[in-house]
């Protein structure tokens, strides 16, 4: 017990981290923060429209998600509730604890493009 005392493995409470800082710090060292991002705001519009299982295509660039949908009437329908779903899904993503609004490539929807 002494020889570990003379190494210091021991963390002192005010160097700890919490599990939430760790996460966030790794996710920044291994640079994957854009990506993560990505498929976050995709989760975001599958459980924010209701239209995952018509989604075909998904590509989110500069604040614009660009969706093409299978059904025209389902694109139809989702083009007058444009502003909602920005609305719920940036609700959503600001409520995901892996989602970082800092990163300079991918952030909040701004726009949304139905194809």
């Amino acid at each position: 017990m002494a020889d570990y005392k003379k190494r210091n493995y021991f963390v002192r409470r005010k160097e700890a981290l919490t599990m939430e800082e760790v996460i966030a710090e790794y996710i920044k060292s291994v640079k994957i923060a854009s990506g993560l991002n990505t498929q976050r705001i995709f989760a975001a519009w599958d459980a924010c429209s209701g239209a995952g299982p018509f989604t075909l295509k998904r590509y989110f660039r500069a604040g614009t998600l660009y969706i093409t949908l299978n059904s025209s009437v389902i694109r139809n329908q989702l083009s007058f509730q444009k502003t909602e779903l920005i609305g719920k899904m940036n609700a959503t993503l600001s409520g995901d604890p892996l989602f970082t609004p800092d990163n300079r490539t991918t952030g909040f929807v701004k726009e949304l493009v139905l194809k």
